[in-house]
């Protein structure tokens, strides 16, 4: 996945750094709602560091050979401010923004209100184009307080404002049992919640792929294993090939790492091979490798990336983070950032 390169650190000694070209930024914390600063600074000195979770070694990552970056977040808004920078540095990049309305229970007491994310998204649409900001309502949570009509509710409230904003809706289904860290924080929050059974997620997807009927949206699954495609929702690729293809191809570097080619019809007469990708004025594109990573869970259907955030960082202090080891390890590391704002990791260790 990545080469290795020699690079300069901010001491002045030289170390053995990873080189991706496709950078995930993050999983495990969210960069662009509290970390932009520190993630833009770090881009343009050319690398950053990261803590491996399982053995506490710095590892370092270099930004030499990057092309393409795929942001996560609750709240996006600070990258309004640094695209421009990406544009000048050739890397392109899309958002998954997981844009939830569970305001009402106290699940994410961290997020700013949902009008002002809802704002947030169409802005990023204006300035990056449409596509390019998927809208994700993930995890779908049951409680004493939410059942899956209420969840329908939500997220028709929600979809009627992003209706011409967003191609694609992305959703799973909350598996508390399965995950121990959510499970603790749930109950360690007084959340009393309930898990899903796969008769019910059919239920839920037959009425979402009814309500999809006015929207028109492309629905997908995120790390689930039940199979909804007869309600005409997909298995999702959060780090997708066929995406950094459509809004990258422009990269060379980027078009050859992933096995990618760019074609035009005519060669084909008036057919278009299958699964083709349609690039906007420049034909279409044809992945001819797998670029799949074998390294993330097995129903994860996300390509090989770098992901270079750190657990038990993210402030917003949901109450059913899987991130979070704890509320107050996550302010303390937050503390230990703002005190180190420029090092070269996010807890400036």
């Amino acid at each position: 996945m990545n080469d290795n390169t020699e690079i300069r650190l901010d001491s002045g000694k030289t170390a053995t750094a990873q080189c991706p070209v496709i950078i995930s930024a993050s999983r495990s914390t969210d960069i662009p709602a509290f970390y932009s600063e520190w993630f833009f600074n770090r881009l343009k000195k050319g690398y950053s560091a990261w803590t491996n979770p399982y053995n506490s070694s710095k590892i370092h990552i270099s930004y030499e050979r990057t092309k393409f970056i795929v942001f996560w977040s609750k709240n996006p808004k600070p990258l309004l401010g640094h695209i421009d920078t990406l544009d000048e540095l050739g890397i392109g990049c899309y958002i998954q923004y997981t844009l939830n309305d569970y305001g009402e229970e106290g699940l994410e007491k961290g997020v700013p209100p949902l009008s002002q994310r809802i704002d947030t998204f169409r802005m990023l649409v204006d300035r990056l184009g449409k596509g390019r900001v998927i809208w994700r309502f993930d995890p779908l949570i049951l409680t004493d307080r939410i059942d899956a009509d209420l969840l329908l509710r939500k997220i028709e409230a929600v979809g009627d404002a992003l209706n011409g904003y967003s191609e694609k809706l992305v959703f799973s289904f909350a598996d508390i049992v399965s995950y121990r860290r959510v499970k603790s924080n749930l109950e360690l929050n007084g959340i009393r919640y309930n898990d899903w059974t796969e008769e019910m997620m059919r239920g839920f997807a037959r009425e979402l792929s009814m309500l999809n009927k006015k929207w028109g949206y492309e629905l997908a699954t995120c790390g689930e294993r039940v199979d909804l495609s007869e309600y005409g929702i997909q298995k999702n690729h959060c780090i997708d090939d066929r995406l950094i293809v459509r809004f990258g191809h422009r990269s060379k570097e980027l078009m050859e790492y992933l096995g990618a080619r760019i074609i035009q019809p005519s060669l084909f007469g008036t057919d278009v091979p299958e699964n083709a990708i349609h690039l906007d004025g420049r034909g279409f594109a044809v992945i001819t490798q797998d670029n799949r990573d074998r390294g993330q869970r097995e129903v994860c259907g996300c390509m090989k990336s770098k992901d270079i955030g750190e657990y038990s960082t993210c402030p917003h202090l949901c109450e059913y983070c899987y991130a979070n080891s704890s509320k107050e390890c996550a302010l303390q590391n937050w503390r230990l950032h703002r005190q180190n704002p420029d090092a070269e990791t996010i807890t400036g260790r």
